[in-house]
């Protein structure tokens, strides 16, 4: 892969991280975290075409990997760094795994977020024993005033991607992986500032060059993909992504990158929602939308994995329910299980039971009917029914449609993108 910023020549990143390096983050952290399964799933294999196998880090204490780097840099510290304590700037998994661990080793933890953060994600970080300090409207804002508690308290920052330290307790994750399973044609790896996959790179291209690495990013944010191919792209938005939701990479992760990692890919809202609901009804497993990442990019990409034996990072599980429950329901409908039809009527009795009759006839269950007769362009005497409703899949409501249509009914269907 090519890099827009080449570091000069003799200076490289690769030097700063090594596979001694990560194996003796593994000897370090041994038994703090868990090693989570690596598990191969038939049903996504058969769906995906490729020989599917998932490394659930969701499954740590934290709910995410970021522990491994997290405790790795705690561990670094000299005793005076530890009395002291250390800060971080994070709305996320990061500042969980760094407060938890601190306070498990007696280190006094700090961690700024936006004023605008979840409470939940605040709550979360205090019930393992961060001390959150809330500053600003951005994370921008949040991570400059980490930079001057620093300085005025004399605190150790920990970074959450760009630290060699940090990548190296990420890469056991690989580690883990290989030990179980050597015979991997690719690890994909979902990629925010670049953490996990510079860790993971070093890991899988020192015992297997040939293995490849391939990255991914949620399409609104393409932070990484840009910075080593040097296409610039539009970064922003309301992704489900949001732990991989990163406008700036790290300089360090960046390079390792763009000299290990074969290619970076990008993925849609859409395969994100799909991947994170077909997790949890084939695999039973809870992920957020960056942890859904690496399947979203299978799903994206068939030919390109067609056949091939696919290591996925299941790197996190932490969504807040109601966002889970709606991108369920969101799936529902665009698997056709769910729909939302518009049928103009005649305001006059008798005119909603005949189309009652139809749903009954066909078998399809009425979950909401929506009467709009006031905001409409219809005439006076005309209405128009919005009905959700339930079927067994996207054929049964297709049939419902088309007798209703030949029955003269004006019939349209609310689609999601």
């Amino acid at each position: 892969m090519t890099q827009a910023n080449p570091m000069p020549a003799g200076d490289k990143a690769t030097d700063l991280l090594t596979l001694d390096d990560v194996r003796a983050a593994a000897k370090r952290i041994e038994g703090a975290v868990v090693r989570t399964e690596l598990m191969h799933s038939i049903t996504l294999s058969e769906i995906t075409g490729a020989d599917i196998w998932l490394k659930f880090e969701n499954h740590q204490f934290t709910a995410a990997y970021k522990e491994r780097g997290a405790l790795n840099a705690l561990l670094h510290l000299t005793e005076e760094q530890r009395s002291r304590g250390v800060i971080a700037a994070s709305a996320g998994n990061h500042s969980q795994g760094l407060s938890y661990h601190g306070r498990r080793l007696g280190v006094p933890v700090t961690i700024v977020m936006p004023s605008t953060t979840p409470s939940v994600k605040v709550m979360q970080t205090e019930s393992v024993g961060g001390n959150v300090v809330l500053f600003g409207e951005t994370f921008d804002e949040a991570y400059g005033h980490a930079l001057e508690l620093e300085k005025e308290r004399g605190l150790t920052f920990v970074h959450p991607f760009d630290d060699p330290k940090v990548a190296a307790g990420q890469g056991t994750v690989a580690l883990e992986m290989l030990a179980a399973k050597d015979d991997f044609d690719c690890l994909v790896v979902p990629i925010g500032g670049g953490g996990l996959m510079s860790g993971m790179a070093t890991v899988a291209k020192a015992l297997r060059p040939e293995i490849e690495m391939i990255g991914v990013q949620a399409q609104l944010y393409p932070s990484m993909y840009s910075a080593v191919t040097g296409e610039e792209l539009p970064c922003g938005g309301d992704t489900l992504a949001e732990g991989i939701a990163v406008k700036k990479p790290g300089d360090f992760t960046r390079q390792i990158i763009a000299e290990l990692v074969d290619e970076v890919l990008l993925v849609g809202e859409p395969k994100l929602e799909r991947s994170v609901s077909l997790l949890l009804q084939i695999e039973k497993t809870v992920v957020e939308g960056a942890g859904a990442a690496g399947l979203a990019a299978v799903l994206s990409n068939p030919e390109k994995f067609a056949g091939k034996k696919v290591g996925l990072v299941l790197c996190g599980g932490n969504i807040d329910t109601r966002l889970l429950a709606n991108v369920l329901i969101r799936d529902l409908a665009r698997s056709g299980r769910l729909a939302r039809l518009r049928v103009t009527l005649q305001d006059r009795p008798g005119a909603l039971y005949k189309v009652m009759r139809e749903f009954n006839d066909h078998n399809v269950n009425i979950i909401e009917i929506y009467h709009q007769r006031i905001f409409t362009t219809l005439p006076a005497k005309g209405l128009v029914t919005e009905i959700e409703c339930e079927a067994r899949d996207q054929s049964q409501i297709d049939g419902l449609i088309k007798t209703l249509e030949a029955k003269g009914y004006s019939v349209e269907m609310a689609e999601l993108e």
